[in-house]
């Protein structure tokens, strides 16, 4: 098998930087940069003639990244992020007063607050489930199964974000439905890591491509299933209210800057030139030699997840890190240390969340595992 080299010339990143968390906020090619400046500069020479042209860009660009999640584009709207598709998909939903929304303990923030948002209004409730780490997908499927009685809602993550935990999305969407109970999948995580991340079925699918594709931020996708999409309407009302098509509801929104949705294809085409398909796995491989070397440096250990996505890993903190503060410590890391990390937790247990993408090598985590004991200890 070819071993692919590691390609930081492709992006623009500090170099002085171990640049280790791209599941936060990615990174974006300099390719793409490029584009979109180009494009800013289009739209600030002829603001007029940009914004006429803004709707046949926009149908571009989606109908290509509806081709990359291997999607109908019928039912693929564009969305600031996965959030937003969140929001969207719950505003759309039936929530009867007296139901449920269930979720797991490993459910977004963001999320869960969006759940808790709509079932104050409606006068539901929401209920987590909890779901270890080290559950395997029967498991998984048997507990969320067990609460689904007087749901109207699952919200699930295909790849958490705190937990760096795969779900097995096919067959919750199987135990909600034959529930009737509707099911939102939270892939924020998903394109680029899963193929075809919204085929399971599910009524609402939402993912980012400013993560492991490489788009600018503020790109996402919003898939929703036929029987949803008349009723399924964006969280701003502008002048494509009344458009009777799904995608072009979400598309025009005023004078939003469309300029990343446009550009996001751009990164897709890096990916393709990075073979991707071939580099994803080595990615793996990369990710869990890093993380061993940083558990190693902490003498602690890497978290045994059942199903780990391909590119993240949780390294476990030693019990003395005080949490409480890791915004400071995070800060502290990038100052001193010159390296950019997340930190993330579960019950008592407390992790680094370690990423890799296409520019990381396995000197980045040399370097890591060498600076990080001293401000850790």
């Amino acid at each position: 098998m070819t071993v692919l080299s590691p390609r930081p010339d492709l992006w623009t990143l500090d170099p002085d930087v171990l640049h280790l968390n791209h599941g936060s906020y990615g990174a974006v090619p300099r390719r793409t940069q490029e584009v979109m400046a180009a494009l800013r500069a289009e739209m600030d020479a002829n603001p007029m003639a940009w914004f006429r042209s803004v709707a046949d860009q926009l149908t571009a660009s989606r109908l290509a990244l509806a081709a990359y999640l291997e999607t109908d584009p019928a039912g693929f709207a564009l969305v600031p992020n996965a959030s937003a598709g969140v929001t969207a998909a719950l505003a759309t939903l039936p929530i009867p007063a007296g139901s449920r929304l269930v979720l797991t303990d490993h459910a977004y923030g963001a999320v869960r607050y969006a759940a808790e948002r709509f079932a104050t209004a409606r006068g539901a409730t929401v209920l987590n489930v909890s779901i270890p780490l080290e559950a395997d997908d029967d498991t998984v499927v048997a507990l969320m199964a067990a609460e689904l009685d007087g749901a109207s809602v699952l919200i699930v993550d295909q790849i958490t974000s705190g937990t760096a935990k795969v779900f097995p999305i096919d067959a919750l969407v199987t135990a909600a439905h034959e529930r009737n109970v509707a099911v939102v999948v939270d892939g924020a995580h998903a394109p680029g890591l899963i193929d075809a991340p919204a085929s399971a079925g599910a009524d609402f699918w939402t993912g980012n491509f400013h993560k492991w594709p490489a788009s600018p931020r503020a790109t996402a996708g919003l898939v929703v299933a036929e029987r949803w999409r008349r009723a399924t309407m964006p969280l701003i009302v502008s002048w494509s209210e009344y458009d009777e098509r799904l995608p072009e509801r979400f598309d025009m929104q005023g004078t939003y800057d469309y300029v990343p949705w446009i550009a996001a294809p751009e990164s897709l085409r890096v990916l393709a030139d990075l073979d991707w398909p071939t580099r994803r796995p080595q990615l793996t491989t990369l990710i869990e030699e890093g993380a061993g070397l940083v558990a190693k440096a902490l003498h602690t250990g890497v978290a045994d997840v059942i199903h780990p996505p391909a590119t993240m890993r949780l390294v476990e903190l030693p019990a003395s890190v005080d949490l409480t503060v890791a915004e400071a410590l995070k800060t502290r890391i990038s100052q001193e240390l010159h390296a950019e990390i997340t930190f993330t937790g579960y019950g008592n247990r407390k992790f680094i969340r370690l990423s890799a993408h296409a520019y990381n090598s396995l000197d980045d985590f040399r370097k890591l595992s060498e600076r990080l004991p001293r401000v850790l200890a």
